[in-house]
């Protein structure tokens, strides 16, 4: 995992697979929504290949935690089997996907 921050956002970039094995470590990795660079927080998904449920329980907690925050979570580049993955547990009408991690770190 690799983070930066983008204006104020935080963007953190994935890779390989979402799974059991790596679920707590990508909740540990990500800030705290009540910090300031990590209310905003953009996760890089375009090098992500695989993610299960618990990769999906991950994208619940995280988004949930920002909404008391005024801040949001976002995910950039989802293709593949993550995309269907999101999409048939309708993630994906929760959380804003966007193409690139420029265009999620547009207000």
């Amino acid at each position: 995992m690799v983070r930066h921050d983008v204006d104020g956002v935080a963007v953190l970039g994935l890779e390989g697979e979402v799974d059991y094995q790596s679920a707590s470590a990508l909740t540990r990795a990500m800030p705290r929504a009540d910090a300031d660079p990590g209310r905003r927080l953009v996760l890089d998904l375009s090098r992500v290949t695989f993610m299960d449920s618990s990769g999906v329980n991950a994208l619940i907690g995280a988004h949930q935690a920002r909404q008391p925050v005024q801040g949001w979570l976002r995910l950039a580049g989802v293709r593949g089997a993550v995309l269907r993955t999101l999409q048939l547990v309708g993630l994906d009408a929760v959380i804003v996907c966007c193409p690139s991690v420029e265009d999620a770190v547009r207000p």
